[in-house]
């Protein structure tokens, strides 16, 4: 409901001139009434723009997932649903779960699962560029709404179907993001680290299967400094960031996912140029 304006002493009546130019009084009453009665389901839907923003911000793997729970609850205020929303653990997930749930019981409570899990199917459907994400180490504010370095590093190389290829200047540590680079070289992954070798970067990858392939600069001239995690050639994340603990978690590091196959694609093709034997650039560690 839209509270009326508030009106100064004297302007309680006002005069409404006729086409014949009579004069009649309309009564405060009279005048409340007609802004009351604006219908409040004039305002814009919140749950498609949500649901939108969702899609936008996860990988189709967890879009699945959420449809999933989505699609077996009885209604906003099911159990499962909110047991689902509690167990994530992303920078904001939660939270942003939790609107749509909100919004669902708002604007659509008679509207079953299945059909909210259909919507979200559509949008599957239909790929369409994604915004570019940020992603930061470190402190976190509210002033972007950022995910954390760790979380979506691990969320990139999970979404590898056929290849990931990784690049970094430095690293070590890292426990969890080597563990999930063995788990895709497991699923029969294609994955090629391209690591500066006077950081002693490869030997944080020392466990891996040999299926995973290191490489290192072919000349002395200039270093490996990019920092580069592509699945596939649908998402890639670029950043300031390491392959080290500190680097992920808790040094200040910025950088951007991108989910967008055009601008991907590309991408990895140029560093695939780089590791071709034929070009000279990079070699087997």
């Amino acid at each position: 409901m839209r509270l009326p304006a508030v009106t100064r002493p004297g302007e309680n009546e006002r005069i409404a001139v006729s086409r014949e130019g009579r004069s009649s009084i309309t009564s405060r009453k009279t005048r409340i009434l007609s802004v009351s009665d604006t219908r409040s389901d004039d305002r814009p839907s919140d749950l498609p723009r949500l649901l939108a923003a969702l899609y936008d911000r996860l990988p189709d793997d967890h879009v699945v997932a959420w449809e999933n729970v989505v699609r077996q609850a009885a209604g906003p205020d099911d159990p499962l649903l909110a047991r689902f929303i509690a167990a994530q653990a992303a920078v904001g997930l939660a939270g942003q779960l939790r609107a749509v749930a909100d919004a669902w019981r708002i604007e659509a409570p008679d509207l079953a699962g299945a059909g909210l899990a259909l919507a979200l199917a559509a949008l599957r459907a239909m790929p369409r560029p994604r915004p570019i994400q940020p992603v930061v180490s470190g402190p976190l504010s509210a002033s972007i709404p950022a995910r954390l370095t760790s979380g979506v590093v691990r969320e990139v190389i999970r979404s590898a179907n056929t290849s990931v290829l990784i690049a970094s200047f430095a690293a070590h540590g890292a426990e969890d993001i080597v563990a999930e680079i063995a788990y895709a070289a497991d699923r029969g992954v294609r994955v090629d680290l391209l690591l500066e070798e006077s950081t002693q970067a490869s030997a944080a990858f020392a466990a891996l299967p040999s299926g995973v392939t290191i490489w290192h600069r072919a000349s002395s001239e200039g270093v490996l400094h990019a920092k580069l995690i592509a699945a596939d050639k649908h998402t890639a994340f670029l950043g300031s960031a390491n392959l080290t603990d500190r680097a992920l978690i808790s040094n200040i590091e910025l950088g951007v996912v991108l989910r967008d196959p055009a601008t991907v694609g590309p991408l990895v093709d140029h560093f695939r140029w780089l590791i071709a034997p034929e070009n000279g650039v990079m070699r087997l560690a």
